[in-house]
């Protein structure tokens, strides 16, 4: 019986090393780089974000035409036209008095 010892070969020191750079690296990956966790969290706030301005410009534009359609031809709000008339060419009735 030889005086041979059973200790692990360098081999396995080598290949347990390897083994557990390539995980931490991995998993560096999957939490810190271009398609990581967290990569994906800031593109779920910023689509969250945009979803909110696309609301919010979607009401702005169906209030836009909604103020279109009362001004056209077809049919004409006088209220609205007697408030743009005042509001944006700065208007005013013959009979009524103006305080600054």
């Amino acid at each position: 019986m030889g005086g041979k010892g059973k200790r692990p070969g360098v081999g396995a020191a080598v290949f347990f090393t390897l083994a557990m750079a390539l995980g931490a690296y991995f998993t560096f990956a999957a939490v810190q780089g271009d398609y990581g966790l967290f990569r994906r969290m800031e593109i779920d706030a910023a689509t969250r974000s945009l979803e909110r301005e696309r609301i919010e410009l979607e009401a702005q534009v169906a209030a836009l035409e909604n103020k279109t359609h009362r001004l056209s031809d077809s049919y004409l709000d006088l209220d609205l036209l007697d408030q743009q008339a005042r509001s944006v060419l700065g208007l005013v009735r013959a009979d009524e008095v103006i305080f600054d």
